[in-house]
Parts: C-alpha cells; sequence; structure tokens
C-alpha cells in the first residue's frame, strides 16, 4: 500500500528519470532512510568484503544474526522466504504500476530431490501469476533444476554415461513441465543466463522449448548477455531462426553477471576471453540490440533488463519513433527489486510494462544472491552513487 506520510504525487508530466517523488513515492520515511543507510553500508569496499565470511561464520555457528539480515539487506532486494511473503512487495509494487517477476533464488544445490522441490516451486510462481496482472513475468534458472557438471559435460559435446544420460533425461523433462505450465497458464517464463561455459546447453534447450510453445505467444524467453561479444549476433541468429521455424522469439536482454568469473577462468584455462574489451562495446551492442528487437516487433517480443538510464531512454525513443505503443505486450523493462527505482516508477507512470524481479527464499540460502548484489553495487560505483544521490534528493525533498 501506499504510504500516507509520503506528499501526494504532482500530476504526471514529461518522462523524467530524475522525478524522485515518483520514484520513491512507494516508500515510506523509514524505508527511504534504511536504504539511505545500507546504500552507505554498501559503498564501503571494505565492509562488502569482510561481510560475506563473517556472516556465513555467524550463521555456521548459530549466532543470532537471522533477524537483521532479514531486516535490512534481504527487506531492501528480497520480497520474502516464501511466496506468500511476497505479497506486500507485489501489491506496493502494483499500486505504482509495477509489476513483479518472483524469483525463487536458492542456488548452489546438487541433489536430484532439491531439483525436483525445484521445479515444483518454480511452477508455484507460475500458479500464483495466474491471473494476477500485478505478476506478469515469471522466471528460473535451469542450474536450478539441473547440476553444474552435467550442463558443463554437454557443453563440451562429450558423450554421456547412461546414468548421465538418465539425468539429463529428467532435467529436459523438469524444464517442460515448467515450460507446460506457463503454456497452459498464458504466463511467459523467461530462463535465466549462466556462465559461458554451460549456455551453449541453456540455449538450445530454451530454443526448443520455444518452438513448442512460442507458435502464437511469446511464453519462453532466453537471456542473452551482451556483454559478452557474441551474444548481439546470437539474438540476431535466433530470429532467423524464429521467422523460417514460425514461432515468436522471446529474448531478455541484460548486459551480463559473470564479467569477473568468465575473465578469470579464460585467463587461468587460455582461452579468449568472451567478455566485450571494455564497457563502450558492451553499451553499444545492448543499444544495437534495442534497436534490432524494435525493428522486428513483430516476431520479437523482449525484456530490456537494465539499470543504465541511457538505454532505458533510448528504448522509450525508439519506441515513438516507430510508433509502438507503450504498453506493447512485446516490450517490457525491468529492474531489481531495491535498485532503480527512479526508472521503474517513472516508466509506470508512463504507462510503459515494467516488472521488477523479487527475489525470495530461506535467508540462509539466499545468502549467496545478496552478497553478489552488494559485490556487483561496489562494482558500479558510478550507479551506487547515482542511488545515494536520488535518495538524499528525495529525502530533502519531503523535509520542504
Amino acid at each position: 500500500m501506499l504510504n500516507r506520510d509520503v506528499p501526494a504525487s504532482p500530476s504526471r508530466g514529461k518522462l523524467s528519470f530524475d522525478n524522485t517523488e515518483i520514484a520513491f513515492r512507494h516508500l515510506s520515511n523509514a524505508d527511504l532512510n534504511r536504504a539511505y543507510w545500507l546504500f552507505k553500508a554498501i559503498n564501503n569496499n571494505t565492509l562488502v568484503k569482510v561481510g560475506p565470511p563473517m556472516t556465513n561464520f555467524a550463521m555456521k555457528i548459530g549466532l543470532p544474526i537471522k533477524g537483521i539480515i532479514k531486516s535490512t539487506i534481504f527487506k531492501q532486494f528480497c520480497g520474502g522466504e516464501t511466496i506468500a511473503e511476497c505479497d506486500t512487495v507485489i501489491k506496493n509494487l502494483a499500486e505504482g504500476g509495477v509489476g513483479t517477476i518472483l524469483d525463487y533464488s536458492v542456488e548452489g544445490e546438487d541433489d536430484e530431490q532439491v531439483f525436483d522441490h525445484t521445479r515444483d516451486e518454480i511452477i508455484r510462481t507460475i500458479v500464483r501469476a495466474t491471473g494476477d496482472k500485478a505478476v506478469p513475468i515469471t522466471v528460473f534458472k535451469v542450474t536450478g533444476v539441473a547440476r553444474f557438471g552435467l550442463l558443463e559435460k554437454l557443453d563440451t559435446g562429450a558423450t554421456l554415461t547412461v546414468e548421465e544420460e538418465k539425468e539429463w533425461q529428467k532435467v529436459q523433462a523438469r524444464v517442460l513441465a515448467i515450460c507446460e505450465k506457463a503454456f497452459t497458464a498464458g504466463i511467459p517464463v523467461m530462463v535465466d543466463a549462466e556462465e559461458s561455459w554451460i549456455q551453449k546447453t541453456i540455449d538450445k534447450l530454451a530454443l526448443d522449448m520455444m518452438r513448442k510453445f512460442n507458435q502464437y505467444k511469446a511464453i519462453v524467453y532466453n537471456t542473452y548477455q551482451i556483454y559478452r561479444h557474441d551474444k548481439l549476433q546470437s539474438l540476431i541468429d535466433d530470429v532467423v531462426t524464429a521467422k523460417s521455424a514460425g514461432f515468436i522469439l522471446g529474448a531478455k536482454l541484460v548486459r551480463g553477471a559473470y564479467m569477473e568469473k568468465e575473465r578469470k577462468r579464460a585467463a587461468e584455462m587460455g582461452y579468449p576471453s568472451p567478455i566485450q574489451p571494455d564497457k563502450a562495446a558492451t553499451d553499444k551492442d545492448y543499444d544495437q540490440a534495442l534497436r534490432f528487437c524494435t525493428d522486428h516487433i513483430n516476431k520479437v517480443a523482449f525484456v530490456a533488463g537494465t539499470h543504465n538510464e541511457n538505454s532505458s531512454r533510448l528504448l522509450t525513443e525508439l519506441m515513438e519513433q516507430k510508433n509502438i505503443p507503450h504498453n506493447h505486450p512485446h516490450v517490457y523493462f525491468s529492474q531489481l527489486l531495491g535498485m532503480s527505482d527512479n526508472l521503474s516508477f517513472n516508466l509506470a507512470d508512463a504507462d510503459y510494462n515494467i516488472a521488477k524481479y523479487v527475489p525470495y527464499g530461506p535467508v540462509k540460502a539466499v545468502l549467496p544472491y545478496l552478497f553478489r548484489r552488494a559485490q556487483e553495487n561496489t562494482a558500479i560505483a558510478g550507479q551506487m552513487s547515482r542511488e545515494l544521490s536520488l535518495i538524499v534528493k528525495e529525502k530533502q525533498r519531503r523535509k520542504l
């Protein structure tokens, strides 16, 4: 629900990512203050480096810090520990015109029973989304339902053992069950991108699902990490495939999430890095991907997953130039919960389709996700400075 200690909204005007009243009107003063101190802490590189091992140690020996985590960083970036606990966040976002993408963020597991449980949990997110416009899209990671080592072996093209072949058949059955449920419910489901040395298998699996379920509507989406220098071309090639095979390509466009790990592995193993030479090259390809998708809007449904203001603004301009309605079902903007509210809520206020990733899961199981958020945030100091400056601006506005 909207907070009543926040001043009333001004009348709608031209889209501006500097409008902090619209960006933060879903936050109470207490919520805004919590975000302020949290981002200040995240900006402290020392704290971010020592925090994860100290927290893991404290959790391991049973120190009662779960409550502290849940009321601070978990509350900022996660919806709750269960789907039901996410309801408050879902309603709060919806009142600002922002949709929710429920993201079951338990990771690092390696057990068949856990994979089956994760499949069932992803299906529960689809059931929760059915009939509720506040939850327009769902998502899953293939490593949530498959062993990483198996995917890695498949990517190399090596022959599987008899047991591995059975294991792979179970993985395909889990993915099929998720996509079938999404198709029956009419709820799009995105397949998240992962490390380059398992991505080829994930890409093939996603395209196979699109051939089956995207004949008339984009149900299955694959993810293209544009910080890889080959992924713009992959997107173009997949659109050609979709046109010839008669299905709609679903594409989520992101810059990427594994840059340091990718470069380190490439250097250690002596192969060329798949990562773009610099940020400018990534930005150029990302914006070109937006141009390409809007040029082929009838055959591509895409989610622009970005915290970059320039790319977000470019997409709004491309839609205007090409007479694509703000609420066209083939175009969504997306950001993470707890970040870039100036993009999310101002886009929603201008009637664009927008949905935030809302991670959820048991606090202990979601810690790897939370630590990665903090570490990534320190790697993009400019973004954190931007977040802080906007929060400070809104705090000052409210004082007036």
